[in-house]
């Protein structure tokens, strides 16, 4: 027997089988082969068609099925995990009435700023513990605004991940985690911010039926099942959004625990037990996969928008002998820790939360003609990515957050020791390296759902775990390099 899990991106659709008696990887597929397309009509505008994500599970389900010879019998159960903060409008027929409004979309920015200033910072922070900014609730503002001849039609509003578990099961409902990424949860009174959509003039009632996270949230209908390939009557026993399942993933739960990734931007997901909030513009807070009243459950969500893209960038650019990553990793290796006094500033993919939204851009400082290689540039882009996660825990440690360990994927900037290293070192706690996906966590999840996998974390471990960085000795070295690119930074950061 197994369980599937579906991860639904912007760019494309993951489906994972795992096994469900040890929780192991069986086989993973991505539907479509190209990435999916992004609608944008209008600049900083981002839309996709919800019908496109569920034509694409049917893909990958079917595909994922057929390629390891299962039958749909022996699928025991379902967990789907999403990109966060979109928005999708049904009709009283369950009918889209339009693109959704994609987490990268940035027309809703102003809506949320100024009820931010409105409502008050201390009320956001102390219940919504976020500021409304550019989330699901300020896009639905939008929506009754421009466009009110599809307000009018709304029946309920859904979160990506909702709607591909009413295209399974005809059941519209949605999770706690789930409104608080679209910052329409209210942790004081542990309900539905109400208040919020009355202020933004919305009708409370388009709020879906509440769900656990991890329950039978639904089953799959005669309908869901044709399309999917799939059986009908298989549960879907757990939904969360890409950033809180990819914390579970790998084995995120607790306080002080740590997930962070290191894609084309970095994310830092930080786990803590108070709902305290003080950063409401450099980060966010969402209710985790474990949130329940009695034991709160936080993740701490910071962006860092210039990470791996200055290192790509540089790979596409710099006319390589070997246009690969591996051959940059090589020639930074062979130069000393702070790159001989050299500094890069990764920022340049646009505004910057964790300094207020300043659009700050990549720089290259003390560059000297006669010293420095490109071995240099490869080594200061490593370590400047790397000083920008450490400097986001240290935002992230001035708005009460402990920081134990971190847990990463093994991919991307993860796999290079330099960056690891530098990481590690400068906050003195390991990095424990997994190879798991999005997909393969929400397959898991299911299974932790249902009871069957009782010891999450030793079958993770058991499973996924590649190995471990511990902070080097020469602690001091990245102490000096750290000071000198923080000095450039508030140098940059005072224009």
């Amino acid at each position: 027997m197994y369980y599937i899990g579906f991860d639904i991106g912007s760019s494309s659709i993951k489906a994972a089988l795992v096994h469900a008696q040890t929780g192991k990887s069986i086989a993973s597929v991505n539907e479509p082969e190209e990435e999916m397309d992004i609608i944008s009509i209008h600049k900083e505008w981002a839309e996709q068609n919800p019908e496109f994500w569920w034509q694409n599970v049917c893909k990958a389900s079917k595909r994922i099925l057929k390629e390891n010879a299962i039958s749909p019998d022996q699928i025991k159960g379902i967990g789907i995990s999403y990109q966060m903060h979109g928005l999708v409008l049904l009709d009283d027929k369950g009918e889209l009435i339009r693109n959704s409004i994609i987490w990268c979309d940035s027309r809703a920015v102003e809506i949320g700023n100024e009820a931010f200033r409105q409502i008050g910072e201390n009320k956001c922070m102390s219940t919504l513990l976020n500021s409304p900014a550019n989330f699901t609730a300020s896009k639905l503002k939008w929506v009754r605004d421009n466009e009110p001849e599809n307000y009018n039609r709304v029946h309920k509003f859904l979160l990506p991940g909702d709607y591909i578990a009413y295209k399974f099961s005809g059941v519209i409902n949605t999770t706690k985690s789930g409104l608080s990424e679209g910052i329409l949860w209210d942790f004081k009174k542990d309900k539905p911010a109400n208040w919020l959509l009355e202020y933004y003039d919305i009708d409370t009632n388009q709020i879906p039926e509440l769900v656990p996270t991890f329950s039978f949230q639904c089953a799959l209908s005669e309908k869901g099942a044709n399309e999917s390939g799939l059986k009908k009557g298989v549960p879907v026993l757990y939904r969360a959004g890409d950033q809180p399942n990819n914390a579970l993933s790998l084995n995120v739960f607790n306080p002080g625990e740590v997930a962070a990734t290191g894609g084309t931007s970095g994310v830092i997901y930080a786990v803590t037990d108070s709902l305290f909030a003080k950063e409401g513009v450099k980060l966010n807070n969402f209710a985790h996969v474990n949130h329940t009243t009695k034991q709160p459950s936080i993740g701490k969500l910071l962006c860092i928008n210039g990470a791996g893209i200055q290192y790509r960038w540089l790979k596409n650019n710099l006319n390589l002998e070997t246009n690969s990553y591996q051959t940059m990793n090589s020639h930074a290796s062979k130069v000393a820790v702070g790159s001989n006094n050299l500094q890069l500033i990764p920022f340049g993919n646009g505004a910057e939360r964790m300094f207020d939204n300043q659009t700050i851009g990549t720089h290259i400082c003390n560059l000297n003609l006669n010293k420095h290689t490109r071995s240099h540039i490869f080594r200061a882009a490593l370590e400047g990515i790397a000083f920008s996660f450490v400097y986001g825990m240290e935002v992230l440690k001035k708005d009460n957050t402990e920081i134990k360990v971190i847990r990463a994927g093994n991919d991307n900037l993860f796999r290079s020791e330099i960056f690891s290293n530098t990481v590690a070192t400068l906050i003195n706690q390991e990095i424990e390296i997994y190879n798991t996906t999005g997909a393969i966590g929400a397959a898991r999840a299911a299974g932790l759902s249902d009871g069957t996998f009782k010891d999450f974390g030793t079958m993770i471990t058991k499973n996924d775990h590649v190995m471990t960085y511990h902070p080097l000795q020469n602690q001091d070295d990245y102490k000096e390099a750290y000071k000198n690119w923080k000095r450039e930074l508030n140098r940059i950061l005072k224009k």
